[in-house]
């Protein structure tokens, strides 16, 4: 026994500092699609030759490694969107529409480039001449392959605009600009993937949860204490408690992976890194459900969804997958690690695509809370504590210390 004392303490005060600290707020990246403000200072263009940041573009510190083509026809083509922005000219020599293909955050990046150009020369657009490339036209390893490059210059193609245009697109929020060439400026970003660094996993505000009793809440009015539906290992639908909110702002635009299923009807929004139960084509019982990113499900996979009626979960057939941008973005956390949202099973989880690990990671929160409930003062502060505002430390500490260890890439691969 006093071999266990000191780990016993050692547990208690680290699950008493879980709650303790103050929530984080919105570090660096976040705010809408993490874009940089454009002050009133005055914008240097970049010379020739330089990059920002002054970095190799496929490192960390930049827009990372390269993940291997994309193929047209393959799962991962289906994440490339297209971009039909009337202020964006594409040049297209192909005619393939390759050039307006590319990945989400490359097209947040690109969209807000354009406003730029055009605030900083007006009756100038932006102009795309080279994107995603499926010819096989650049070095073996480029970001052009995968959506995640691409080449611009001014539609007046004046090149003396050049390095400003360059500088514009820093400030855009690109994760690498280099002014390549006397032609064109290159620019890039990291995979959507590690995007979740900084979104996390979240629901958006206008999602609903449900009570033990029955009644439907929204997210934004939820809070610590209340109890909800969830599910256990096997499937059982149980009230499960809010601990907290891993993340919550009213304010953050995210973009969602929406699944929309049939029988019952049901449409559930959650970001592309947040974990959902899903099963390959049809499936009969929950034993088949496994929990893998919004981003991986397709249609004709199954989701568990809240039968009509109040009965339990059963398979629903996913109808459709889109993407849709959204304003407000939510984690809460629940005591089993699961929630119904919409009325579809989804775990609390993000960033890691193992649930049971991930639960594990939060077990000091869950001891901590279990610990308060034993005490007094816990009946007084009742139900309804208002939760701060921001992603939990804790969040960001886990992903940390899990990076280091697995690489940063081994966590969404």
């Amino acid at each position: 026994m006093p071999r266990r004392s000191p780990l016993a303490l050692g547990l208690l005060g680290l699950a008493a500092c879980l709650l303790a600290a103050p929530a984080l707020g919105c570090g660096p990246g976040r705010g809408p699609v993490g874009r940089r403000r454009l002050g009133r200072r005055q914008l240097s263009p970049l010379l020739y030759k330089q990059f920002v940041p002054n970095v190799p573009e496929q490192t960390l510190g930049a827009s990372g490694k390269a993940e291997g083509k994309v193929l047209r026809g393959s799962e991962r083509f289906r994440d490339l969107v297209p971009n039909y922005n009337p202020d964006i000219i594409f040049k297209d020599e192909e005619n393939t529409g390759a050039d307006r293909l590319m990945t989400e955050r490359c097209k947040e990046r690109v969209n807000s480039l354009a406003i730029a150009v055009m605030n900083m020369w007006p009756g100038v657009k932006l102009r795309v001449t080279e994107g995603w490339d499926e010819d096989g036209h650049h070095l073996p390893d480029s970001l052009h392959y995968e959506g995640r490059a691409l080449d611009i210059t001014t539609s007046d193609r004046d090149r003396h605009k050049y390095g400003m245009l360059a500088r514009l697109a820093v400030e855009a929020g690109f994760d690498w600009v280099y002014y390549e060439s006397k032609a064109h400026v290159h620019v890039s970003v990291k995979a959507d993937n590690s995007l979740a660094v900084r979104t996390g996993g979240c629901f958006p505000g206008h999602a609903t949860v449900t009570l033990r009793s029955g009644e439907r809440r929204g997210l934004a009015d939820l809070r610590q204490g209340d109890w909800v539906l969830g599910a256990e290992p096997g499937g059982r639908l149980v009230p499960t408690e809010v601990l907290l909110f891993l993340d919550r702002d009213l304010g953050q635009r995210a973009s969602f992976v929406a699944i929309e299923t049939a029988s019952p009807a049901r449409r559930l929004l959650l970001t592309p890194s947040h974990l959902v139960f899903a099963a390959r084509g049809a499936a009969n019982g929950t034993a088949a459900f496994l929990p893998v990113f919004a981003r991986r499900v397709r249609p004709g996979d199954a989701v568990l969804a809240h039968g009509a009626g109040g009965q339990g979960l059963r398979p629903a057939r996913v109808l459709r997958v889109s993407r849709e941008d959204g304003v407000g973005v939510f984690a809460p956390l629940t005591s089993h690690g699961t929630l119904l949202v919409n009325g579809v099973l989804a775990s609390c989880y993000a960033v890691l695509e193992s649930h049971r690990w991930a639960h594990r990671a939060f077990a000091p929160l869950r001891l901590f809370h279990g610990l308060l409930s034993l005490l007094p003062a816990r009946a007084e502060a009742g139900n309804g504590t208002a939760p701060e505002a921001g992603m939990h430390w804790y969040s960001r500490l886990l992903y940390r210390l899990a990076g280091g260890v697995l690489g940063h890439e081994a966590l969404q691969a």
